[in-house]
């Protein structure tokens, strides 16, 4: 049993030192494999970082290309915006023929426009001398009826020019000529001032300025060598009507009445404006896009020059023509019909004027001619201070509406001449005349306050319509030089 025992425990401490060395070989192997583990979970870990990082450089690299692709698309955007409402990208219009019939219909139909709208407005002074005589309205109130029916007529202008761009020539004129004819034949049933005021002044001069300054400029975009030509006889009309339609009224008025002679005046206009309608077409493409106003112009300095010559001389024309009848009334004793003949000579003198200096400015530039045309004009404006008899109001009327036939058929021509773009003719011409109606609203009622305020002498209002005339040449002066200098021999 002894034997058995001591023979038992030195199997089990053979066995333990047989299993010791081996249980530390696997507790060293447990702590290697242990150890390797580690190793693996930190490379894992690391490698798991790593990725993280990519994914996260990766979402950057993607994040910066789209926003790349924004800012590319907003570039983009951007752009097309900017050329919708600027000139620079949009088409060269192809050139003006300058000839040919369909051409020179466009003349004809710009002169019956002009004569139904200018010719119409300028013979406002038969109907001033008129009212005064069956109004109790003072001769300044009286002419504000005409001052707001220029007025109206030019600030449209800054609208319906616009529209010719557009492509909207046929509904514009349609338009304003309805409005214009109804205006006409309301005024036939009106008595008082305040529905004169509404007739006569807003309603014939909304619709004429509806559709005269597209009229006007679409004449211009035919012509190019010949445009200072086909612009002037377009402008004879203006002549013409402030011959016809004061022979119209001193005529009918005493036999027909007040009502039927302004209805008779209503069928012309209706007649003249039917035929322009029928035939007058544009040639230019539309141009949908682009700002109302060219700010752009308020940049270029023979721009803002010739739009303070209209303007200057806006003020002083008006007056003389709406104040030289009841100056040969009221100065030197002339009756209405005598009287009203001065309103005929002063429309009608200026007829063949207003062609030749267009002939002479197709060929020296619209600006060389203005500039002593608004000289001379000047001068002849002194010369109303000096005339005190009837012979002398009658070499007065007809020397002031040669120049002033001399200057108001160019400032078409002129605005075009500095107009880099034909497509744009309409709307610049619209902004300078929108910007000399102010001109035309309150020039006639300014010589009119100073007429009141010198006791109903004529010297002050006369002294002041000269000055602002001589304003006017000086603004062409300036841009004469702004152009081409002091060089006499350079065309501008």
């Amino acid at each position: 049993m002894a034997g058995q025992d001591s023979s038992g425990q030195f199997q089990e401490k053979s066995s333990s030192a047989v299993a010791g060395p081996h249980e530390e070989d696997r507790e060293d192997s447990g702590s290697i494999g242990s150890s390797s583990a580690d190793e693996n979970h930190l490379q894992q870990t690391k490698t798991k970082d790593e990725d993280e990082a990519a994914q996260r450089s990766d979402t950057r690299d993607v994040r910066s290309r789209v926003s790349e692709e924004v800012r590319r698309t907003t570039s983009n955007v951007i752009a097309r915006v900017a050329s919708r409402i600027t000139t620079r990208t949009w088409p060269e219009p192809p050139p003006p023929p300058d000839r040919g019939v369909h051409a020179w219909t466009q003349v004809a139909m710009g002169w019956l426009v002009i004569f139904t709208t200018w010719g119409w407005v300028n013979s406002f002074g038969a109907f001033q001398t008129y009212y005064t005589s069956v109004l109790p309205q003072s001769p300044s109130t009286i002419s504000w009826i005409g001052s707001l029916q220029i007025w109206f007529c030019l600030v449209i202008s800054v609208i319906s020019g616009r529209l010719l761009d557009a492509g909207l020539f046929l509904p514009t004129f349609l338009v304003g000529a309805i409005i214009q004819v109804l205006g006409i034949f309301l005024m036939s049933i009106s008595t008082e001032y305040w529905s004169l005021m509404l007739t006569q002044g807003v309603l014939t001069g909304i619709g004429a300025g509806i559709f005269f300054t597209p009229s006007l400029a679409l004449v211009a975009t035919y012509f190019n060598k010949r445009r200072g030509l086909a612009v002037g006889l377009a402008t004879t009309g203006n002549s013409a009507g402030g011959i016809i339609y004061p022979v119209v009224v001193r005529q009918l008025l005493p036999t027909l009445g007040f009502a039927w002679t302004t209805r008779v005046l209503a069928f012309i206009n209706l007649t003249c404006l039917s035929i322009v309608f029928a035939f007058m077409r544009p040639r230019l493409p539309p141009r949908k896009s682009g700002p109302l106003i060219d700010w752009s112009a308020f940049r270029e300095w023979p721009y803002l020059g010739v739009v303070g010559g209209i303007f200057t001389t806006s003020m002083s024309n008006y007056f003389t023509f709406y104040y030289i009848a009841s100056y040969g009334r009221d100065a030197l004793g002339l009756s209405y019909s005598a009287a009203s003949i001065m309103v005929i000579l002063i429309n009608g003198a200026g007829i063949l004027f207003r062609v030749i200096p267009p002939i002479i400015a197709d060929r020296i530039g619209p600006i060389n001619v203005m500039f002593p045309v608004t000289f001379a004009w000047a001068l002849v404006a002194y010369c109303w201070l000096g005339v005190n008899s009837v012979p002398g109001l009658y070499v007065f009327a007809c020397f002031y509406g040669v120049c002033a036939g001399s200057f108001q058929c160019l400032t078409a021509t002129a605005v075009a001449s500095i107009t880099k773009r034909l497509d744009t003719v309409g709307t610049r011409l619209g902004m300078a005349f929108s910007i000399s109606s102010f001109a035309s609203l309150t020039g006639p009622p300014i010589g009119g306050a100073i007429l009141a305020a010198d006791g109903g002498k004529y010297m002050g209002a006369q002294a002041w319509a000269a000055t602002m005339t001589f304003l006017g040449f000086l603004c062409f002066a300036f841009v004469r030089v702004s152009k081409v200098g002091w060089e006499l021999k350079v065309k501008c």
